[in-house]
């Protein structure tokens, strides 16, 4: 394996917890929750959004020559379990609302508003699990965009809904 190829699988599966043997996706979503504090309490909303953008774009390289590795060794290469950068990007989209709230507020941003973190968290894992239209839809498209792409809409449909969420418990409605 070249070094290219270690570091695409380090990256691929987030630091091997995608190697977990039960619930790798979830596993996967669990351990991005620590970035998305740290993303939020250096640098804001900012820091955050630049955090969402390199998780894709770089999951999405690290996808691509993680599928091809395993191609190459007539490994299954579809939508491997143990990749799971996707739903680093996904979950960092899921509660970014979260982040970007607390930042136009000029809340502290040591703040833990722990209802919100659930709820990102729970209704990712909603989302990606079950995979509702355009999830399933997105899941379709090939190679390493498909593996990336349904994540990305199930963390835009938890946003939407913790945005609705929030809207409804702080009286926004």
């Amino acid at each position: 394996m070249t070094g290219a190829q270690r570091a695409a699988e380090v990256i691929a599966t987030w630091l091997y917890t995608g190697k977990s043997p039960k619930a790798p996706g979830t596993v996967g979503s669990l351990a991005t929750l620590p970035l998305a504090y740290l993303l939020h309490l250096v640098g804001g909303a900012y820091l955050y959004v630049i955090g969402i953008a390199l998780a894709f774009f770089v999951g999405l390289w690290a996808t691509r020559v993680e599928l091809e590795r395993r191609a190459a060794s007539g490994e299954e290469a579809h939508d491997p379990g143990d990749i799971v950068i996707d739903e680093v990007a996904g979950q960092l989209i899921a509660i970014a609302p979260l982040s970007i709230a607390l930042t136009m507020m000029d809340t502290p941003s040591y703040v833990f508003p722990w209802p919100g973190w659930v709820g990102g968290f729970v209704m990712f894992r909603f989302f990606d699990v079950l995979k509702p239209w355009p999830v399933s839809w997105a899941e379709k498209a090939p190679g390493a965009l498909g593996v990336m792409l349904d994540d990305i809409v199930a963390g835009v449909m938890a946003a939407i809904v913790m945005l609705v969420a929030a809207a409804v418990a702080h009286g926004w409605f």
